[in-house]
Formats: structure tokens, C-alpha cells, sequence
């Protein structure tokens, strides 16, 4: 049984997954997590995803304001053994209808080139690659997209 829960970034479940995806990303990214570790932040992400199955929590994801009208897609993460199994865009579909409800209108997101499961996620997902933005200008691990909602 699935069961997908609204919350905020004070969620203690949500907390400790971002800990098992802080964990994977410092593996991942290497000599540059502490550069997108500072973007990670939790304190300042009020509209969070988490999703139980068989009431364990195996997935979550957030979204919080880029700018007006354009939420980001942040805090992404299934754990290994909950994986293919459509979990992540359960997710982003509760999310992007999330941001609607809010008045938003687009998602933007960043992710790692070393992040193959997370692209092919997003391009299933109708998510369409722009330049980088933001503080993801000019470093060349990092992919952005964007969907209009």
C-alpha cells in the first residue's frame, strides 16, 4: 500500500531520507558537494513530499519559490531498494500539482550529470533541459530543466 504525505521540511521522516541523499550525493558529486550542499538547505523548504510504502517511507521530494510564478524542484529521492517502481514520479506529479494549487505556473530543477537515473526521470516526466541558472551558471556537472504547468 502507498501513501503519499504533504508536510514540511520539519517532517522527521523527510529529514532523515535527505540525510540518506545527502550521504549518496557526497559520493556522487565528489570534490563539489560542498558547492550544491549550499543550495540544499532544509530551513527554508515549506511544501515537502513524502511517500510510504507498507508504511515505511521510501521517497520524498520538495519544492520551494525560485521566483514568482516558478517553483524549484528540490530534495529529490528514492531509497536504492524502493527504485523502479514509478515511486519518483508519483512524486514530482504531486509536487507539480502542488505548485499549481499555490498559483505557480512553472517548475524549474536542477541535477548532476552523474545523475543518470534523475535525468532519464525528468525527460519521462516532460521536463525540458535550459541553460543553467542561477547559482548552476557556468558549473559543467550540472543540467537544468524547466516544465510549464
Amino acid at each position: 500500500m502507498i501513501r503519499i504525505n504533504r508536510t514540511n521540511s520539519d517532517d522527521p521522516d523527510f529529514v532523515k531520507l535527505v540525510r540518506e541523499l545527502d550521504e549518496y550525493l557526497a559520493i556522487c558529486d565528489g570534490d563539489e558537494h560542498g558547492f550544491y550542499d549550499q543550495f540544499n538547505k532544509l530551513d527554508k523548504i515549506k511544501h515537502v513530499v513524502v511517500l510510504y510504502a507498507e508504511n515505511e517511507a521510501v521517497a520524498c521530494g520538495a519544492i520551494k519559490e525560485y521566483a514568482p510564478g516558478v517553483m524549484e524542484i528540490k530534495r529529490m529521492f528514492v531509497k536504492p531498494e524502493a527504485r523502479n517502481k514509478g515511486y519518483a514520479s508519483k512524486i514530482l506529479i504531486i509536487l507539480e500539482l502542488w505548485a499549481k494549487e499555490l498559483g505557480y505556473d512553472r517548475c524549474i530543477l536542477e541535477t548532476g550529470l552523474r545523475q543518470i537515473e534523475a535525468i532519464g526521470l525528468y525527460s519521462r516526466n516532460n521536463y525540458k533541459v535550459i541553460k543553467n541558472y542561477g547559482p548552476y551558471k557556468g558549473m559543467p556537472n550540472s543540467k537544468c530543466y524547466a516544465k510549464d504547468l
